[in-house]
């Protein structure tokens, strides 16, 4: 048997505010996923990203992040926040990161391994982004992986479309969150 963790990727109000009009259906998709997760007794993990006043940890070099570099990120910043309609309860575990994978400069390893967790479910905003580079770095990591397709959102309908029909395939078990939730209460 699998010891799995239940993902929520960049789930934080800035970004959320970025997906729009279909938030709303996500968020409520996601929060009974993780409701599912916590009665299946699967540990649920936010990952957020967020910086320290002043985003020192933020290089000139990396295009992704200087387009960001606002006070909007900083870790205090309600923009950094889980989302309130995922809001995490007592004993779920946030994780802050410093790049796109929720690995890098973050402890996630480090508290997946403490936990003996060796399969990750996916979920996040965006596909292209966080979930993409989360699932390759996982995987060199020998992870377990499972993508939730309609639980992960992208401003690009057809990257997601690519993402989730030919590229994720080749290293988890993609499926929808219904599917995964009735899988979980029959475990």
């Amino acid at each position: 048997m699998t010891n799995r963790a239940l993902l929520v990727m960049d789930v934080q109000n800035a970004i959320v505010d970025r997906i729009g009009d279909g938030s709303a259906a996500y968020l409520a998709t996601l929060g009974r996923t993780v409701t599912a997760a916590r009665t299946a007794g699967i540990p649920v993990i936010y990952v957020r990203i967020a910086f320290r006043t002043g985003a020192p940890e933020m290089s000139p070099k990396n295009l992704t992040f200087t387009r960001i570099a606002s006070g909007s990120f900083d870790e205090s910043h309600l923009s950094t926040q889980i989302h309130s309609a995922v809001a995490p309860h007592p004993g779920d575990i946030i994780v802050t990161k410093k790049r796109v994978s929720a690995f890098s400069g973050s402890d996630l390893d480090v508290v997946l391994r403490s936990l003996g967790v060796d399969s990750l479910v996916l979920t996040g905003i965006s596909t292209s982004g966080v979930v993409l580079s989360t699932l390759r770095q996982a995987a060199d990591l020998d992870f377990g992986l499972t993508v939730l397709s309609d639980l992960c959102a992208d401003n690009d309908p057809e990257t997601h479309r690519v993402l989730m029909d030919k590229v994720f395939p080749r290293q988890a078990a993609v499926m929808t969150a219904a599917e995964w939730i009735e899988a979980s209460s029959a475990d």
